[in-house]
């Protein structure tokens, strides 16, 4: 355990995160975990500094944790989770006696509201509308199709369904036809309806300090909801400034002076980047890792370090390496997703152990026998991780797994 400076920042994670846990354990900030109680014991045995939290829980006893986390003398409350960052609004509030960061949460919790703030900035955003039924779905999908002058008979484009403040693909679907709109469930609903964009979707993660950008990665998807890799190969990575020019735009509609966000665009083939929508947390698909394999920093300490008040500038700067020539090479991981529908054992094929980048998995035997059928984009079992020096192969890798199968 690295020994900790009292005249740094004392931080709280909001949320359980084993990772951003041991990254903090090695660096010299003070820090609290805020969970919820099944995360006590856990703590009490390895001696990790604790305070339990339930977030399920918004009531008028919400303000309790902000006082004690006052109380305590902490600095700033650290969103972990997409469920953690309404709280660390609220509690930032408090702790920093500033109204306007709860507010700015809510704003990147609602993807509704998020997408009208980025239009009222002058960033590009696709059509989009809030459906509270599955009538509202159908008009919505006729008047896109209409705009784009499509004619009888001609097939439709697509919209996208998401839910309204859910992490990443959670309830993202893809409706074609007025026939899918009956699929959904009741209790999906209200959500956020988009036309599609046509373009290459991709990911940032930007490290921002004092509104400044102090690292920005560009992740580069292989297929949405399976694989990933940073940093991107060097046709993405061609877009850079009008990217980093894009994010500057994000900053500074949003009012985000500290912190760290994880937004998504589309660049389309002529450089028109739209803005798909941004977080305030970690981004899934284990990223932060990733860059750590990629680069050799610490992406959770460099969060904590972006969150802290009592950071300098200088030491920011002296933490994170240059962008893109200092990785010692290409990081990605793939979400496995049973092909099957009823699977046995697992078993990762030859050919993905064999190949000179894989590195590890983290998938477990099947504790049950039938798969659920997947609704929306679903939830991978696990991810399996690989390292190497050419972003090329690298894709074509990931891009190859989703023909194999992990489970038998």
């Amino acid at each position: 355990m690295t020994e900790k400076n009292p005249d740094k920042g004392y931080v709280a994670l909001l949320g359980w995160s084993l990772n951003a846990i041991e990254a903090l354990d090695n660096f010299d900030r003070r820090y609290v975990v805020v969970a919820p109680n099944w995360a006590e014991e856990y703590c009490q045995k390895h001696d990790i500094p604790y305070i339990s939290w339930d977030f399920e829980r918004l009531n008028d006893r919400s303000m309790e944790i902000a006082q004690t986390l006052k109380d305590e003398g902490v600095d700033v409350a650290i969103p972990l989770f997409e469920e953690t960052v309404e709280w660390a609004g609220a509690i930032n509030s408090v702790l920093m006696d500033n109204p306007r960061l709860y507010g700015q949460a809510i704003l990147m919790r609602d993807k509704a509201l998020m997408k009208r703030r980025a239009q009222l900035g002058g960033i590009r955003v696709g059509i989009f509308e809030e459906a509270h039924d599955r009538d509202d779905v159908v008009r919505f999908l006729k008047r896109v199709n209409q705009t784009l002058l499509k004619l009888d008979g001609d097939p439709n484009d697509p919209i996208h369904l998401k839910a309204f403040d859910k992490a990443g693909c959670m309830g993202h679907r893809v409706i074609l036809t007025p026939d899918e709109v009956d699929l959904i469930p009741e209790e999906e609903f209200p959500v956020l309806m988009e036309s599609h964009l046509d373009g290459w979707e991709f990911a940032v993660e930007a490290w921002i300090y004092n509104g400044k950008i102090k690292f920005l990665n560009i992740s580069e998807y292989v297929t949405l909801g399976y694989s990933v890799f940073v940093p991107a190969t060097d046709e993405l990575e061609s877009w850079r400034d009008g990217i980093r020019k894009e994010i500057e735009k994000l900053i500074k509609t949003f009012d985000i002076q500290f912190g760290f966000i994880h937004p998504e665009y589309f660049v389309t083939s002529d450089g028109t980047m739209y803005f798909g929508e941004v977080a305030y947390r970690p981004p899934g698909f284990k990223v932060f890792e990733l860059l750590e394999r990629a680069y050799g920093f610490n992406a959770y300490q460099a969060m904590v370090l972006c969150f802290d008040p009592k950071a300098t500038e200088e030491e920011v700067d002296a933490f994170f390496p240059r962008e893109v020539v200092d990785a010692k090479g290409y990081a990605g991981c793939f979400g496995v997703y049973p092909r099957r529908r009823v699977v046995s054992k697992l078993e990762i094929p030859e050919e993905t152990e064999n190949h000179p980048y894989y590195e590890w998995h983290d998938l477990n035997e099947p504790l049950e026998n039938t798969v659920t059928k997947r609704t929306a984009f679903g939830t991978h079992w696990g991810l399996v991780y690989f390292f190497g020096d050419d972003p090329i192969k690298m894709r074509g890798l990931l891009k190859h797994q989703e023909e194999l199968d992990f489970y038998l």
